[in-house]
């Protein structure tokens, strides 16, 4: 059976440990040199970063989060055997696992870091497809002859280069399509390396639950359960007509994904549809001029990501929940695509004294929408607003020192608020 060693990356025939180096860490499987769909997803990403890059922490059970009324955006391993998980409201993470560390996200940093791996991959292959700032698929059929080797070594020696150079510690899933090598990423977290392989797949997720599937949440769950559909298995036993007359086109898409069927191409450089970030307060805020502060705030951390992926929005969003939990959401659509806190903040800002009642807020968030490439971004002068150029000036100019100096180095009053 091809086996490979994940510690010398050498190649044999058959056994458990390494016959170069005698390393323990060898994955073997009929088909691991012939597959070329791989999913690499970050072990506890965030939560990783902040351990890297304060090593006191190491040890320690660390949960990157908001403050008690926000929600989990990652918890290390250490916390998760306490059993929390990413989403998990904040004050619940705090009692399962009240000695963690609670540390705030560094968004900067995280898309700094997520930048690193991609050159990374791009090195391995040009059809990669990011799902989000950790995780992406890459296609490697026809990189064999390029590298020397076969994808399923090449992915070894991704996450090997990704610790070395980086610090993070990554799992692959290798498989026939895009459905099976996520799948397989998640099977063995972290530092994982899992294989799917065609003459398996049926076999392997006829016990499966269907939550394993893309976009089946709770109330889909509890739809499925009603019907009797609680693994893959049950729902092969359905004619997948009947399931598209009773759930829609999802329903005969279910058929086809419990098969192991799965035609979605690795598509790389797809859309990405929005850019968005928001924060739940400790205590409901109503104050304006504390409420600004946070739109300044948020509307940088947006500001922020899309000059990382070098993209622009025309339509600038605000969210806002009351203390009663009901939602108000505001959209402004802009002359020219921006990537600019100003005029973000500026077109948020505008829609919040439109949109607030002199009520009290539990939650806040920035986004902008209506993507695309930067390259013709805050070009145009607009006549209504002939300062405007100045502040877009003078804002590239403050992220060139930023990028020297570091994020404290200028800072504007308006954030201490």
């Amino acid at each position: 059976m091809p086996a490979l060693c994940r510690d010398c990356f050498h190649t044999f025939g058959s056994g458990t440990r390494c016959p170069a180096c005698r390393g323990p860490r060898v994955v073997a499987h009929p088909e691991l040199f012939d597959l070329t769909v791989a999913h690499m997803d970050c072990d506890a990403f965030y939560a990783s970063v902040e351990k890297r890059d304060d090593p006191s922490l190491r040890d320690k059970p660390v949960i990157v989060g908001g403050g008690r009324r926000g929600v989990v955006s990652t918890a290390c391993y250490i916390a998760r055997v306490k059993g929390v998980k990413s989403a998990m409201p904040m004050f619940k993470a705090v009692k399962l696992c009240p000695e963690a560390v609670i540390v705030k996200p560094r968004m900067e940093k995280y898309v700094e870091v997520s930048k690193q791996i991609r050159a990374m991959m791009d090195e391995l292959t040009p059809i990669v497809e990011p799902l989000s700032l950790d995780e992406a698929f890459m296609d490697l059929a026809g990189t064999r002859r390029l590298h020397g080797a076969p994808p399923a070594v090449m992915v070894a020696r991704l996450t090997e280069r990704m610790w070395n150079e980086l610090g993070i510690t990554g799992s692959i899933g290798l498989s026939h399509n895009k459905f099976l090598a996520k799948i397989a990423s998640d099977l063995e977290k972290p530092r994982g390396y899992s294989v799917i392989g065609k003459a398996e797949t049926e076999d392997f997720l006829r016990d499966k639950p269907v939550r394993l599937i893309w976009g089946v949440g709770r109330v889909n769950e509890a739809a499925f359960e009603r019907a009797g559909i609680h693994t893959m298995g049950d729902i092969l036993r359905w004619d997948p007509l009947v399931l598209r007359e009773r759930f829609g086109h999802f329903g005969e898409r279910l058929w086809h994904l419990a098969k192991g069927d799965d035609a979605r191409r690795v598509t790389p450089n797809g859309p990405v549809k929005s850019i968005s970030n928001e924060i739940t307060f400790d205590f409901d805020l109503s104050d304006p001029e504390l409420i600004d502060g946070h739109i300044w705030r948020l509307s940088e951390k947006v500001a922020d990501r899309a000059k990382a992926q070098e993209r622009a929005g025309r339509v600038v969003t605000l969210k806002l929940k009351r203390t009663d939990h009901s939602l108000i959401n505001r959209r402004r659509s802009l002359r020219d695509p921006t990537q600019m806190a100003d005029s973000i903040y500026r077109a948020a800002r505008a829609l919040f004294d439109q949109a607030s009642d002199g009520g009290s807020y539990r939650l806040l968030g920035v986004g902008l929408g209506d993507i695309g490439p930067a390259d013709r971004a805050d070009a145009a002068p607009d006549l209504l607003d002939p300062e405007a150029a100045a502040r877009v000036g003078a804002e590239r100019a403050a992220d060139a020192i930023r990028a020297r100096f570091g994020r404290k180095a200028i800072v504007k009053g308006r954030s201490l608020r």
